[in-house]
C-alpha cells in the first residue's frame, strides 16, 4: 500500500540504528507546539524524514528507515551521507510503503514541522492522526524556524537525548562552518550595495522566494546579504509567482537559484525572458540551498559557493 498526497510546488519544500549506550530508561521530547511524546525507553528504531536524517546522521544517530521527498539519489539533504543498512520507505512527497514501514517496527517517527504551511514532513495526509503511517508510532521532531543554526542546535539536543555523544567529525564540521560564515560576512561587508534574489524556475512561472519561512535566506540576510522580499506572496506563504513575461519585475545584482534539482536551472535557461533579468544576462547566478540544509558540513560547503559568487558579482549592476 502506498500513501500519497499532492505537494504544492511552492512548498518545498528521515532515523536510527540503536545507539550503543541506549538504556531502558524513560525518554520524552517536547515539540514547539508544546506536545510531549513520552516513551518508556529511549527509542532505537526510528523512521525519519530525509531532512531529519540529514540533521541526525552526522551526529551519530542513524535511522532504520527514511522517507524522502524525491528519489534518494537526487535528495540534496542526503548527499554525502552513509545510508547503508537504512531501509528507504518512500521516494516522493507524501508517499510511503506502509508495509515496509510497519515491518521496521518503529519506536518513533521523526519529521519536521513547517509553521508557515502548518504541516509535518510529507504533508498532513501522511502524518495526520488518521493516517496508517502515523498509527505506526508517535510523530515528533524539530520545527523549521528562522535560522538553520537554530535547527542544527535543536538536532544536537535531540541527538543527545537519543544517546549520541559529541564526535571529532561534528566538531570539525562546526569549525568549517564558522570559518565559512565569517568569510561570507566579510564578502558582504565589502559589497554593501549588493542585492540578491532567490528563485525557483518552473515552466509556468518564475517563483520568487521570501526570506520569511526560509531559514537559510533569513541567515543570509542576518549576515549582510540584501535578499529582496517580494511584495505579493501566494497563499502558501513561500513565493511570489511571476509569469515569465514579468520575470524582470525585481532587478538585482545576484540571482540565487533553488538547487534541489538541476532541472530548475535548465528550466530557467530555456525561458526567453530569463535574461531580461540583468543578473542573469551578466551570469551573476549561483546556487540557493533551498530549505534542505540541516548540518554544519553541508552549510559550510554551500556558504563557500555563495561567498565566491558574491566576490565575483558587481554590486552596481542594477544602478
Amino acid at each position: 500500500m502506498i500513501l500519497k498526497t499532492l505537494r504544492p510546488v511552492s512548498v518545498v519544500a528521515l532515523m536510527l540504528a540503536a545507539p550503543t549506550l541506549a538504556s531502558a530508561e524513560p525518554w520524552s521530547f517536547t515539540d514547539s507546539s508544546g506536545k510531549t511524546v513520552a516513551l518508556d525507553e529511549i527509542p532505537t528504531r526510528i523512521i525519519a524524514h530525509q531532512d531529519a536524517a540529514a540533521g541526525l546522521i552526522p551526529l551519530g544517530i542513524r535511522p532504520v528507515g527514511i522517507y524522502a521527498d524525491s528519489p534518494v539519489a537526487d535528495a540534496k539533504a542526503l548527499q554525502g551521507l552513509d545510508l547503508s543498512g537504512i531501509e528507504i520507505i518512500g521516494q516522493a512527497w507524501g508517499e510511503v510503503d506502509i508495509e515496509k514501514a510497519a515491518a521496521l517496527e518503529p519506536d518513533l517517527i521523526i519529521a519536521e514541522y513547517w509553521p508557515v504551511s502548518k504541516e509535518w514532513s510529507g504533508g498532513n495526509d501522511l502524518t495526520g492522526p488518521q493516517s496508517p503511517f502515523a498509527s505506526l508510532a508517535e510523530i515528533t521532531g524539530v520545527t523549521v524556524g528562522e535560522s538553520i543554526i537554530g535547527i542544527v542546535q535543536d538536532y544536537e539536543e535531540l541527538a543527545a537525548s537519543l544517546g549520541a555523544a559529541p564526535s571529532e567529525a561534528a566538531t570539525s564540521d562546526k569549525a568549517k562552518f564558522e570559518a565559512a560564515r565569517d568569510a561570507f560576512i566579510a564578502a558582504n561587508e565589502a559589497k554593501p550595495n549588493l542585492t540578491a534574489l532567490a528563485v525557483w524556475a518552473g515552466a509556468d512561472a518564475l517563483y520568487v522566494a521570501t526570506p520569511v519561512g526560509s531559514s537559510e535566506l533569513t541567515d543570509f540576510r542576518n549576515w549582510g546579504l540584501d535578499v529582496i522580499t517580494p511584495d505579493n506572496i501566494d497563499e502558501h506563504g513561500y513565493f511570489e509567482n511571476l509569469s515569465w513575461e514579468n520575470a524582470d519585475k525585481y532587478q538585482t545584482d545576484l540571482i540565487l537559484v533553488d538547487n534541489r534539482s538541476a532541472a530548475t536551472m535548465e528550466t530557467a535557461l530555456a525561458q526567453p525572458t530569463w535574461t531580461t533579468m540583468k543578473a542573469a544576462a551578466a551570469g551573476a547566478v549561483t546556487d540557493w540551498p533551498a530549505y534542505w540544509l540541516r548540518n554544519y558540513g553541508a552549510y559550510a560547503a554551500e556558504l563557500d559557493k555563495l561567498t565566491a559568487a558574491i566576490n565575483a558579482a558587481d554590486e552596481n549592476l542594477t544602478d
